[in-house]
């Protein structure tokens, strides 16, 4: 690897792409070589973003090109697949959260890196929050204390009605492609910050619904609920909610004082002040900023992986998302963890 990183893109049907391409076209320290993709205006739409060379095939793409690394934008089952083939010659991994679209994928995918000692990042949007970055460090400091609830909403009125394109909508709708519905695509956040602080739980219940897009093949509200021995938290997902009031606060709950990261700030509330304070917290550090900047410091030893974006937190919520979907689907409580049937891969090439 030279001074440059090379980096191939496989899959350009979500549309995190584009926010990626945006941060390389001005991050002197990579190339993005080529990247692949069955659609035709996602590949004329990347060309005006900056890549010299696309391929309608993304193994295709990963065969004719010298490359460092990929960064993965397909959907959640074929993300699987495109992982463990750059792993297998390899190259490092970025992919987008969840990981995969089922417990047996995360496994494969999981065992391909570790297997061939490359990097895989998972990159969780809210991870590049400041105040969200700077709650975290003050939790592992135990500014809170004991930590027994984690709650976290992920809502808004859905991909289609938010702008989406219309390839990422159409695979976000699928539950094959993308897993499930709401749960996989927003219950998982929730599912990651649990399994950081406390590991992975011993029980989950999910209850879940097409409450208003009747239209959907895929649920479109749910709420997941995981218990630890002394600890129980929720992952409450919605793609029909109005406006954004609400949308994204995760809130830690700790035997010493609460935190709340909401629209841009920080919230603590302790013994001294009961009813909360706004908290300052300071600007990102180099090498933090953006997933493609941590992604090339992360490779290039410049800083740790950030455990929130690590492989063993995605397969651990990986498996609290494939129980919470067994528990709608059921409408009973699963234990964890998952019996060895749940590593029975459903779909996919390898």
């Amino acid at each position: 690897m030279g001074n440059i990183l090379r980096i191939g893109i496989m899959g350009l049907s979500h549309d995190h792409v584009w926010d990626f391409l945006a941060h390389a076209s001005i991050n002197p320290t990579v190339q993005i070589v080529a990247a692949g993709d069955a659609d035709s205006d996602l590949r004329d739409k990347a060309e005006l973003a900056g890549v010299a060379k696309t391929y309608t095939d993304p193994y295709k793409m990963l065969e004719k090109n010298e490359l460092d690394a990929v960064a993965i934008f397909g959907d959640n089952r074929s993300s699987v697949d495109y992982g463990i083939a750059a792993a297998r010659k390899g190259l490092h991994i970025l992919l987008e959260k969840p990981m995969a679209a089922d417990y047996a994928g995360a496994v494969a995918l999981y065992g391909a890196a570790k297997s061939a000692g490359v990097t895989l990042m998972v990159n969780w949007p809210f991870a590049w929050w400041p105040n969200l970055q700077h709650a975290l460090t003050m939790i592992r400091r135990g500014k809170i204390g004991n930590i027994y609830q984690v709650n976290y909403r992920a809502a808004h009125c859905g991909p289609r009605e938010l702008g989406c394109s219309p390839q990422f909508v159409d695979w976000l709708y699928d539950p094959h492609r993308n897993g499930a519905g709401v749960i996989m695509d927003y219950c998982c956040y929730g599912a990651a910050l649990t399994c950081m602080f406390l590991g992975l739980p011993n029980r989950v219940s999910t209850i879940a619904g097409r409450l208003r897009k009747s239209d959907l093949p895929a649920e479109d509200n749910a709420v997941m609920i995981m218990q630890h021995a002394t600890a129980i938290s929720t992952a409450t997902a919605s793609w029909t909610q109005s406006g954004h009031m609400t949308s994204y606060e995760p809130i830690f709950y700790g035997d010493k004082g609460t935190l709340m990261a909401s629209n841009g700030k920080l919230y603590l509330a302790d013994a001294e002040e009961d009813k909360g304070a706004g908290i300052r917290f300071p600007a990102l550090a180099e090498g933090m900023r953006d997933p493609l900047e941590h992604f090339v410091a992360v490779i290039r030893n410049e800083v740790p992986l950030m455990e929130l974006c690590s492989g063993e937190v995605a397969l651990m919520a990986q498996q609290v998302l494939s129980a919470g979907i067994l528990s709608a689907n059921t409408n009973q409580v699963v234990s964890l963890p998952l019996p060895p049937a749940a590593l029975a891969r459903n779909g996919g090439q390898s």
